[in-house]
This record gives C-alpha cells, structure tokens and sequence, in this order.
C-alpha cells in the first residue's frame, strides 16, 4: 500500500516589523547609589543628603526620602563631606588631586578651591569652631589642617592652616589619617580618632580659638578601646562613642570607660544623645546609656558591617543609612526612629464550629513600656463580612496579655485582627490568626458524566445543587481535552426553583464539565466535574472504480482488476493526526483482517490512500478508516471507527 495525499498545506510566509507600545505612566524615583562611601552629610534646612562616591568622583543630593535630585561628576576622587554650621557651604574632600571644594549646597556649583600642600590627603573632614577642619599624612606623620572661609587669600593671607594638632598636653601627634567628629550643641568642640596600626590614640579638642588645644588626650595602647574605626562626640555629655559601642568620658584632660551600648561596628550619635548603630545588616537605636534598642531596622544583609554609613538628620527626624548589595551602596531614609516597635501576638483556635463560642488570647510588649490599660482594637473579617466588622475594644492587662470571646456566625475562613494604633512613644502594630469554622456539607450534582456522543452533538449539561442559606449560584466550566484550548466559564447564575440550572456544551472534544458552588455563610463550596466524549468526525470515499451493484444485499464498487482503488478519508483535523485503514479480504464465507496501518492527515484532515490491483478477479475486500485515542497521535477525542467500504475485483 502506498500514501498519496490529495491536498498539500500552502504555507504563506509572513515577514513584519514588530511594533511595540508603551503605556505611559509614572517614572520611578531614581535611587542614591555609590560604588564606595566619600562621606555622607544631611543638611536641615534645604532637607538634602550628600553622598560622595570615592570610586566614582561624584557628589550626589538626595531629598529626604532618599531620592536622587541632583549629581556632580568629574572630581576624580571624593574621601568626605561637611557641612558649614549655617548650611551656607558644602566642603568636599579629593584626596588624590590634593584639595578641598567649597561647593553651594543648594546647586553643588562650585565656590572655592583650596589646595592642601601635601602628598597624603586631605581624608576626612569636619566643620567646628567656624573652619573646616581636615586630617592628612601618612602612618607616622598623622596631623589636622584647617580652612578658615572668613579669610580671603586675595589679601596675602593663606586661608589653609596645616600642622593644627597641638602638642602642648597631647606629648605625640595622631598617626595616620584621623577620623574627625562635632558636636552641634557645642560647635566649638572636635574629636579626633587615630586611624594608625599601633595605638587607639585619641583627643578631643577646642577649636573655638585662632589655634586648637587640648580638652582631653589618651596615648593609647589598646587598654580603653582595641582600635578606633569611628569615634562621635556625645551631645549633652563630656563622652566619646567609639566604633558605635565604647562610651568613654573625659575629665580633667584624660579618658577613662564610662560603659557600653551591645557590640557594634559604626555609630551616629543624634543632637539629641539617641545612638543609631550600623552592625550585621541592621540598624538600632538606643537611649542614652540604654541596654536595650529603642527601635530596630532591618536594612540589608548580616554581612554588612559597613563603618560610617550613617546619619542623622539634624532634627533627630530620621535616620539615613547607605546600605550595601550588588557592589553597590544605595541611600535609605528610616522614619520614625524616636518611636518604640510593639510586639503584638494574636492566637486563634486553629478550627471552631461555627455559632459557637470562641476565645482568642495575645499578648501586647515592647522594650520601652507601655502604658497601663492600653486599648486594642479587633476586627472579623469572613465570608459575610469580607470588608471586616469592628468588634469591642479590648483592654491590655497589667503583664501585656489580652484575650476576647467571639461566637462567628459565618463559616469558612474567618481572621480576627488586632490593632493597636501607637501612641506617642510607640509606632502601631497589626497581627492576625485565622480559624477554620466549620460549614454543613451541601449536594451539587452534574450529568452526563461518561457519556459518548458524536462530533458536535449539543449537549445539555444540567448541575442541580441541594440546600444552601443563602448563596444559590452555580458555576459551570467547559475545559476541551487538549493543550490548545483552556477551561472556560461558560454559564454563572443562580438555581431555578428546583435547583437546576444548565449550560450546553458543543462536544468536538472529549470535555471535562465542572460545576462548582463558592460557598456561603452557612455552607462549604461544592465542586464537581463530569467528563464526556466526542467521537471525530469520519467519512471514506472511493474512487477508480467503474460501477456500483451489489453482491447479496451489499453494495459494492466494481474495479477491474488492474485497477488501483484510492480512498479518501476526511477526519477531524488535529495537529500531528494520523488515521488508521484496516483491511480485510472475503475469503470462504469469512473476513479475515490483512492489514492495518496509520496514515498522516493533511491539514485538510484529509488522506489518500492507493491500494494496489491484485491482479486477478473475484477478490471481494472492504476498508475502513479509524481514529483511536492515543494510537493516531493525539488524546482529544475518543476512538471512532468509520464505516466499511466493499470493494470488488472483476475481469
């Protein structure tokens, strides 16, 4: 047997530009980004933030949300900011062309340029007693410089000062680089932390002067701190916060141990003494001498222990933290951080029959206490509430712990939620817990499950539901077997009196038929599926044959012998669909089957097939085409057999 096919696919090649629309809408705020922390400064009265970047050379202003709204570039290198006492001048640090910029905060344009004569430095800086004040040298050479912007180098006079650190009471200099600090209730005060391998030596200095002297000195030997990566002076004590942790106290000239805050790795000490420490990802802050965090931000990952990405914004308003990822560091504005975080549980039963009395019980705590008779409000949300209804307040009791009865009417999923709403030392707090109540079973019934019927028979589908409380709609879905084609909703509404109601399905596919109730108060959802079966679409015709007659009470087609007989078959078309021709040759009284093979279907869903003459006459021989599930290629209709075609053989 050979395959021909009588219709061939026209494939039409379509070649298009693609065109692609975008919707407008609202550009995304642009974050504060630096590859490597230059400083970072908060200015109060434009409420800006400056970001040097030290890989990149650029100076950055952000607004108080941590938005970008302004960039220089081209500076070459940038190791710190400060800001003038009256906002009115922004100082930037370029270790390696050597200078110190005056810049305007409010446009970063450039006001002065001061070079500092030295081959280290400048690398930090800080502004106290009306200059800028700056560290430079190397390891064994560490000193302070100063910039004076009252003086006008017009008029013969340097307004940079270098070699600032005094030696009167502090016996040797600051080796290394040091880190500078102020304090702005006392503008005439500057910290100075040593950055060299060999001691944590450490001074705090007037500067209100025409030159700087000594209020306190340590010469250090690792007995106070084990090394200074940053140093704060503490407004409103006569303390120094070293690497975020160490408070350490001078008086009469010399320093000594004044307690710790729990270990950290780089502080900012706010106008108003609170500590915001930077360790492990997280940012904490504490009261004045406090054991226990105020409050705790989550801002990045535990291996983040980046030293001096951290500031206060004068006003003591909010906190703002460079926080790293991707090889980055990107700018974060922490709100409220004078507010206690509360800890609120909530504990439901797990399950509960509905109308039935429950108890939920929770417990309301925070690290600075609350206080007594704090209120909570409750809210059920559930099927027959789902925008939620208040219940009674309840009070906190003495040891934080709370309890209320509820009886839900509805079952299902039902959600108690407690809020507490913050008062003026404390943030608000939600929790919740849900509960299984129960709901009583209902019927929900559909036909025709397992039923077969021709390709494209109209079938009515009918899913009858039992007794509800108030919801009386049914859905009814049609999902066509086959990957081509999803399952669609193709009735809603609700039960007519007897609790009928129906959707017809044309069934060209084998189709699973869902009916499903959502549920009410009273009631659980319902689903159920009947799948039904399309048989395909089939016919056979003949062709080459010169008559037709019958033999006994069949009816044949006549061939002559060395005639080939060509059957056509036409089929429901599905791609990679392929038919089966079975043979079968009289012989004796008898059929006996001689052949059976599959052949392709074109995109016609149509087939030729050419049976070869045999030659020799009285052969009697029927054909008929089949489509079986699975076997011919694909699974979406259910196995049809077409009907026989006789076929005879004359002289």
């Amino acid at each position: 047997m050979r395959s021909t096919s009588v219709a061939t696919a026209l494939a039409v090649l379509f070649s298009s530009a693609a065109l692609s629309v975008v919707a407008a809408g609202t550009a995304s705020a642009a974050a504060t980004t630096v590859t490597n922390n230059g400083g970072l400064v908060v200015d109060g009265g434009l409420q800006r933030v400056f970001v040097g970047d030290a890989a990149n050379g650029r100076i950055l202003a952000a607004n108080y949300s941590g938005t970008l709204v302004d960039s220089h570039s081209g500076f070459g290198s940038v190791s710190d900011l400060a800001l003038s006492d009256d906002g009115s001048t922004l100082y930037a640090a370029l270790p390696n062309t050597h200078q110190i910029l005056a810049l305007d905060p409010a446009t970063l344009d450039l006001k002065a340029t001061y070079s500092i004569p030295t081959d280290t430095g400048p690398r930090h800086l800080a502004f106290a007693g009306g200059k800028a004040w700056f560290s430079y040298g190397d390891q064994w050479d560490g000193d302070i410089g100063s910039i004076d912007p009252a003086v006008d180098p017009a008029g013969g006079t340097d307004p940079v000062a270098m070699a600032q650190f005094p030696t009167e009471g502090t016996s040797v200099g600051i080796w290394g680089q040091g880190l500078l600090d102020t304090d702005p209730t006392r503008p005439g005060l500057l910290a100075v932390g040593e950055t060299g391998i060999s001691t944590d030596s450490m001074a705090v200095l007037d500067v209100s002067g025409a030159t700087a002297t000594a209020t306190a000195w340590y010469n250090g030997d690792y007995t106070l701190n084990s090394g200074i990566g940053d140093i704060d002076l503490v407004p409103g004590a006569d303390q120094v916060l070293v690497n975020g942790t160490d408070r350490d106290a001078w008086a009469d000239g010399k320093f000594s141990k004044a307690g710790a805050y729990p270990g950290a790795w780089g502080a900012d000490v706010s106008a108003t003494g609170l500590v915001a420490q930077f360790n492990a990802g997280k940012v904490a802050v504490y009261r004045p001498d406090a054991t226990k965090p105020l409050r705790t931000y989550t801002v990045g990952s535990s291996s983040d222990y980046a030293v001096g990405n951290l500031r206060w914004a004068p006003d003591s308003s909010r906190i703002f933290a460079l926080v790293s990822g991707n090889g980055t560091y990107t700018l974060k504005a922490l709100t409220q951080p004078t507010l206690n975080v509360p800890t609120l549980t909530v504990n439901a039963p797990s399950s509960a029959a509905r109308a039935k009395k429950l108890t939920v019980t929770g417990k309301l705590s925070a690290t600075v206490p609350l206080a007594a008779g704090s209120k909570l409000s409750v809210t059920r949300t559930d099927v027959s509430s789902p925008s939620g209804k208040a219940l009674a307040s309840v009070t906190v009791k003495a040891d934080g712990t709370y309890s209320f009865s509820d009886t839900p009417p509805a079952g299902g999923t039902v959600t108690y939620k407690v809020t507490y709403a913050g008062d003026a030392g404390h943030t608000a707090v939600s929790a919740s817990d849900k509960v299984a109540v129960s709901r009583t079973a209902t019927s929900l019934s559909l036909n025709n499950n397992g039923k077969l019927y021709n390709y494209g028979a109209d079938v009515k589908f009918t899913a009858h539901l039992g007794t509800t409380y108030k919801n009386r709609s049914v859905k009814i879905y049609a999902d066509p077997f086959g990957g081509d084609k999803g399952k669609k909703l193709i009735k809603t509404g609700k039960v007519d009196s007897h609790g009928n109601i129906a959707a017809w399905v044309d069934m060209t596919r084998d189709t699973a038929v869902s009916a499903v109730f959502d549920g009410d108060a009273r009631y659980a959802p319902k689903a159920v599926k009947a799948t039904a079966y399309a048989r395909v679409k089939i016919s056979t015709a003949v062709s080459k044959h010169y008559k037709t007659a019958k033999i006994g009470s069949t009816s044949y087609y006549w061939f002559h012998k060395n005639t080939d007989p060509v059957f056509t078959t036409t089929m429901t078309y599905y791609p990679g669909r392929e038919h089966r021709l079975d043979l079968e040759v009289y012989y004796q009284g008898k059929w006996y089957s001689t052949d059976s093979e599959y052949f392709k279907l074109g995109t016609s869903g149509k087939s030729a097939v050419r049976l070869g003459a045999p030659g020799e006459s009285g052969i009697r021989a029927r054909l008929r085409s089949v489509y079986v599930n699975g076997s011919s290629g694909d699974t979406v209709n259910s196995t049809t057999y077409g009907g026989w075609k006789y076929i005879y053989f004359s002289n």
